[in-house]
């Protein structure tokens, strides 16, 4: 009986030798195989729409409550996503400043232009007119007519405007057909200036 349990104790440990070694390289077989067998999958899901990616991963969901955290935990995550923000911010800011640069330098300097709120040099307005008031001292109210053909329809149309002119040796008269030239504003309603009377009222 001794001899017959010293001979089967060698076989058994042999057999248990061979399946330890086998398990070793099972194992790493095993692990081999598994990281390509997910990763073969992964790929689909990275082309998965974002809408379909968020109703499988709420499919994956449990129920399970999430894990109570302290508010010093919830202030730390809420400090680390608003610093991945601002880091991101920051990357794309310098990227889209590098490409402005480089547009810059690549396009040739255009001509300087000359400021918005510069002055006008040229010749000033003139406008031809009938006088409708003189009752004011120094000041006419000229009416002007403009007849202009409509762009669409092609019809002529005719409208006014009035203005205060100044006059200052109250020449004009009510009827007389004048001339006014524009001029620094001389009061709250007057821009205007009389040249001189081209007709004078029948």
């Amino acid at each position: 009986m001794a001899d017959e349990t010293d001979d089967e104790t060698p076989e058994t440990l042999d057999a248990s030798q061979e399946q330890a070694q086998a398990a070793p390289v099972e194992e790493t077989a095993r692990a081999e195989q598994a990281p390509q067998t997910p990763s073969a999958p992964a790929e689909p899901e990275e082309q998965l729409a974002p809408k379909e990616r968020r109703r499988r991963e709420r499919s994956k969901h449990t129920g399970e409550p999430r894990p109570g955290r302290t508010a010093e935990e919830r202030h730390a995550e809420r400090l680390a996503s608003r610093q991945a923000k601002a880091a991101r911010r920051r990357l794309r800011r310098s990227q889209e400043r590098a490409k402005a640069a480089e547009r810059r330098a690549s396009t040739s300097s255009p001509e300087a232009l000359p400021p918005v709120h510069a002055p006008v040099q040229g010749a000033p307005k003139t406008r031809q007119g009938i006088v409708v008031s003189d009752k004011a001292d120094k000041t006419i109210t000229v009416r002007i007519d403009v007849a202009r053909r409509h762009r669409r329809y092609e019809k002529i149309v005719r409208s006014s405007s009035t203005l205060h002119a100044h006059d200052e040796n109250n020449e004009a008269h009510e009827g007389d057909v004048v001339r006014v030239v524009e001029s620094r504003p001389l009061s709250r309603t007057k821009r205007w200036k009389l040249v001189d009377v081209l007709e004078r009222a029948r």
